[in-house]
């Protein structure tokens, strides 16, 4: 894969552009991710992101802990890709957009 670029629109009315669309994503697997590794077992949870410099699992902005949001805070990685099925998008928590990959419309 190439990397990743802004959406079209980025999320935001005006665009975007995202400084880390040249860094190592290494697009993880999606099987046999049950759950957050933050949240406590039989948690609830939204939607899973997975960081794509490390690959910890946490649970979305929608879900009640929010730790894919607090591990690009504290682990300073700043893109987590989306895990559900279907999905072709990170976000970028340091430029607060979404990306998609950067690939000519190729997955994985």
């Amino acid at each position: 894969m190439g990397g990743w670029k802004a959406a079209p629109d980025a999320g935001l009315p005006g665009g975007g552009r995202c400084t880390h669309g040249d860094a190592d994503a290494h697009l993880p697997p999606r099987e046999g991710v049950a759950a957050c590794d933050d949240c406590p077992e039989g948690a609830r949870w939204v939607n899973l992101l997975r960081c794509l410099t490390c690959g910890h699992t946490g649970c979305c902005d929608s879900s009640p802990g929010k730790h894919a949001y607090a591990h690009a805070e504290t682990g300073g990685h700043p893109l987590a890709r989306s895990l559900r099925s279907g999905d072709r998008w990170a976000w970028c928590y340091e430029d607060q957009l979404f990306v998609v990959p950067d690939d000519g419309g190729h997955d994985d």
